[in-house]
């Protein structure tokens, strides 16, 4: 808590003294105040990243203090504590922007780690909204991540990017090998100038030649005219070939010419084109294994692998999974007009936990998802893709189911005994047995019907 600023609003006085001492002791600069009055001046002055504030004082409730404060310092996190406990009050609470809500007696050491979660999910914020800002400014400030492996490419970006050399991007499908290119471009001195993008795998040998080269007039029958290629038109900036491993041989040996010589020809051109643009290509696939069985032009290879970069999988930089889902909320819910400030714990533990084969992009498409199903101001775990929460409640809430057979049973037999048993663990509520299973009710009441659970 080093640095934080937090104010306490409670009328009871050891109450008072209790908290200030306990959050001073690790390190906060605390300001505490006896009543609603004094916790609105305090915040007209200040800024603070939490606020602990009593639900009954004297003078201004807590469910006024929260809308004041939500109204001068929209990110600061309020925790209501408060003796008169309701299922009412907690969801006004929540409703109006409280991050939590403790019923008195608290426990010191649960007030301290829920304030420490507060801080938490507020520099979060303030990190998504600066890489926000950041997204039009150079090099590696447009990589959102603080990991250990992100950090080691982003620094290996910010001494490739000036050189101009040609670079080889590694990586698997969706971890953001394109973004990695921009960053490239906008770290050097061609920023100022296009960036142009291809996918290699996206189109037959013809095609790819006339969009890459371009053509001479008459060149093939519909060329009326004379057309620059891609490559030419990046004269000056930087061309990202995508899929490299899935070029044709044949255009291979024209990519080598245009690196060794600088020049291009145009389909059906007989004059060569200087052109000085920067290279980079990236892959999913492993090129060095396909120099070795004749499938990708060993030259090349070698023309192309002066600096490789590796992005790393989700899967092995977890630590960014949370900013990155803030990152793609904030990004959608401005794209759907929505207003969502928060992201549900469960949901970042449920996501923390899927491997996540699709990488950077699997993420991103279920946060738009997620955007879209939303209704509220907290991204809840209804509106991830059941496949994912209902998999993961399954494993993280029910133990290994303890029947042992003696004899052999029938497959039918099996099902029905495990289904009992989950109902026993849902202690017969069958919405909470068909969440465990992955089920919905209709589909538990027909299993059930089957096997004779039904009675």
């Amino acid at each position: 808590m080093n640095e934080a600023k937090i104010l306490i609003a409670e009328d009871e006085l050891i109450a008072r003294e209790n908290l200030a001492h306990v959050l001073s002791q690790q390190g906060a600069t605390v300001t505490a105040v006896e009543n609603g009055a004094q916790a609105q001046a305090a915040v007209e002055k200040y800024q603070y990243d939490v606020v602990l504030t009593d639900m009954r004082m004297p003078d201004i409730s807590g469910m006024e203090l929260i809308q004041f404060i939500k109204a001068k310092a929209p990110d600061t996190e309020v925790i209501v504590l408060t003796g008169y406990a309701t299922v009412d009050n907690a969801v006004q609470a929540m409703g109006r922007g409280a991050f939590q809500y403790l019923a008195k007696p608290v426990r010191l050491d649960e007030v301290s780690l829920l304030t420490q979660k507060a801080l938490e999910k507020k520099r979060m914020k303030e990190e998504v909204a600066m890489l926000r800002q950041q997204l039009g400014t150079s090099g590696s400030d447009r990589i959102v991540g603080h990991s250990t492996p992100i950090n080691v490419l982003k620094r290996q970006i910010d001494q490739v990017a000036a050189v101009g050399c040609t670079v080889l991007i590694q990586g698997e499908t969706g971890t953001g090998k394109e973004l990695v290119a921009k960053a490239l471009h906008m770290g050097s001195p061609r920023r100022k100038n296009l960036f142009f993008a291809i996918n290699c795998a996206s189109f037959n040998e013809e095609l790819l030649a006339n969009e890459l080269f371009g053509h001479e007039k008459s060149a093939f029958t519909g060329a009326h005219s004379a057309k620059k290629g891609l490559l030419e038109s990046a004269d000056n900036g930087t061309f990202f070939l995508d899929e490299v491993g899935d070029m044709p041989l044949s255009m291979q040996a024209n990519l080598l010419r245009v690196l060794e010589t600088r020049k291009l020809l145009r389909v059906g051109g007989t004059i060569e084109v200087p052109v000085d643009v920067r290279i980079i290509a990236a892959t999913n696939r492993d090129l060095l294994s396909m120099v070795e069985h004749g499938t990708f032009r060993r030259d090349l290879y070698y023309r192309l692998n002066v600096i490789t970069l590796d992005v790393p999988p989700l899967r092995k930089r977890k630590d960014d999974i949370p900013l990155l889902a803030g990152f793609f909320v904030n990004k959608f819910a401005s794209v759907f007009k929505k207003k969502i400030t928060d992201i549900d714990d469960e949901v970042l533990k449920i996501l923390s936990g899927y491997a996540f084969p699709g990488n950077v992009r699997e993420l991103e498409n279920l946060m738009e998802r997620a955007v879209v199903l939303c209704n509220g101001k907290v991204i809840r775990v209804a509106q991830l893709p059941p496949d994912l929460w209902g998999d993961k409640l399954l494993r993280s809430t029910v133990p290994t189911s303890p029947i042992e057979f003696d004899d052999v049973v029938s497959l039918e037999d099996n099902e029905r005994r495990y289904l009992r048993w989950v109902l026993e663990q849902a202690e017969g509520n069958k919405t909470r047995a068909a969440e465990l299973l992955g089920l919905n009710r209709g589909s538990l009441w027909r299993k059930m019907k089957r096997l004779g659970l039904d009675n």
